[in-house]
């Protein structure tokens, strides 16, 4: 983004009269993962690094998921030299903009993880694209760590799809991670310091208000 759509969504704002939970969000009930990590049987630390859009979003809706410990915005898919945000927003460097979660797999497994990130965090079914967010750089994408989490994802889109979950396909990539790159300081908790901003308003509140309403077993208070 996301400095051009201020004034636009300021606009938009003074004429919000509907809920804010059908705007700027996936509000899509899915079922769970048939295939699926077990939950681990003792306390430990896992990451999972997603891409849906404009990462602030997606890192306040996953610091709102039980057993995630931290959510951290950045960069993946391209190569060190260009993980800024300056040269990421021109879409050519091949970075989309991601989120590193760190959780316990006592507390919550990949796979209701991605149930989060498909039904709340963002529209899957958007190509190169996230709302009013438009280039590679906000495509879906999901980079696993190890083949496990390949195996889970790969299993999940394709029940979803089989399904007609969406009624249209699913378009997440599904990349392995190559580096995740911690992107600037002040994209990092930005909905928590920004709640009051016109885009924030528009479309990312409503993901975390539509993850406590819809999975309530999930949802934490921050």
């Amino acid at each position: 983004m996301h400095t051009a759509l201020f004034i636009g969504s300021a606009i938009l704002l003074i004429g919000f009269t509907m809920s804010c939970s059908t705007v700027g969000a996936s509000v899509t009930k899915i079922p769970d993962p048939a295939f699926d990590a077990p939950l681990a049987s003792a306390k430990g630390e896992q990451t999972a690094v997603l891409a849906g859009g404009c990462f602030w979003g997606i890192e306040a809706v996953f610091e709102h998921v039980k057993g995630v410990s931290s959510a951290k915005s950045g960069y993946s898919g391209g190569s060190a030299s260009t993980a800024s945000y300056d040269k990421v927003t021109s879409g050519r460097t091949g970075h989309a903009e991601s989120v590193q979660i760190t959780y316990d797999p006592s507390q919550v497994s990949y796979g209701q993880l991605l149930k989060v990130f498909f039904s709340v965090a963002h529209d899957p079914t958007e190509l190169n694209r996230q709302g009013p967010d438009t280039g590679t750089q906000y495509r879906s994408a999901i980079f696993f760590a190890n083949e496990e989490q390949k195996r889970i994802a790969l299993a999940y889109i394709e029940q979803l799809n089989k399904a007609k979950v969406f009624g249209r396909g699913i378009v997440t990539q599904v990349a392995p991670l190559d580096t995740f790159h911690l992107a600037e300081a002040y994209h990092q908790d930005y909905l928590a310091r920004h709640p009051d901003q016109p885009y924030i308003v528009i479309n990312d509140l409503p993901k975390v208000e539509n993850l406590r309403k819809q999975l309530p077993g999930l949802y934490k208070k921050k």
